[in-house]
């Protein structure tokens, strides 16, 4: 008697490489989250909360840098990189604080 037929569904993988970065620059990269964090290992899901990425498809704005880079390499199959070209994004955390004493 043969072996049964796997009663697990899998899914499909889409065709491909892993997507590629945008060349380094002084701009802005707009990170989108399209695959979830979920059933991948804690290290993985830190390195999304630290990327600012809370749930699937969210988009952030980050500084092209090192340190981002680094992380994106680690998740480079559940985001979307692309480069920000709008010129009135800011990244994450280098916002302009206006006082609210007049």
């Amino acid at each position: 008697m043969g072996r049964l037929p796997p009663t697990r569904k899998y899914r499909k993988r889409k065709p491909g490489r892993d997507r590629v970065l945008p060349p380094a620059g002084k701009g802005n990269l707009r990170i989108k989250q399209v695959r979830s964090g979920s059933g991948h290992s804690a290290r993985l899901k830190r390195t999304l909360v630290a990327l600012g990425l809370k749930h699937h498809q969210a988009e952030v704005v980050h500084a092209d840098h090192p340190a981002v880079r680094g992380m994106l390499q680690q998740v480079r199959h559940l985001v979307e990189v692309t480069a920000d070209a709008s010129p009135a994004a800011t990244p994450r955390g280098k916002g302009k604080k206006s006082d609210a004493k007049s």
